[in-house]
């Protein structure tokens, strides 16, 4: 049997700022945006090429804003990836190696595949990190 993760709900505490910053700033396409009369603002994104959505919403879960973390995005070019997000204006760190004594910043033309991390947060500090795997195992 598949179990397959689809959807995560992100606290955020204002609905247009987040949908801004995931749709237009990270390239998040906008699944749906439904607002429920007498209920919840709901709306859904899916990050280009993912299975997994997030749910963006307001009172959703017992979550305070900006505390979800640890959410993790893979690519297959790290460095492009951290270009494509300067250039749509996100402040995101430089690239990290993951190792036996944490983290250390990447070397010019180090291997990154699966030890390659950058890392930012959305405007309610929510963070995220972005892994670069281009061959698993």
């Amino acid at each position: 049997m598949n179990w397959t993760l689809e959807v995560v709900v992100v606290p955020v505490s204002d609905m247009d700022r987040a949908k801004t910053f995931y749709a237009d700033r990270l390239g998040f396409q906008v699944d749906h945006d439904t607002d429920i009369p007498g209920g919840p603002h709901i709306i859904q994104l899916t990050p280009p090429g993912s299975g997994c959505s997030i749910v963006l919403g307001k009172g959703l879960v017992d979550m305070v804003p900006g505390s979800l973390q640890g959410l993790q995005l893979v690519v297959a070019d790290l460095p492009a990836a951290r270009a494509e997000l300067v250039d749509r204006d996100v402040e995101v760190s430089e690239i990290r190696v993951a190792g036996g004594a944490g983290f250390r910043p990447a070397e010019d033309g180090e291997d990154l595949n699966n030890v390659g991390f950058l890392f930012f947060t959305d405007p309610d500090g929510n963070g995220w990190s972005v892994q670069q795997i281009t061959a698993r195992g």
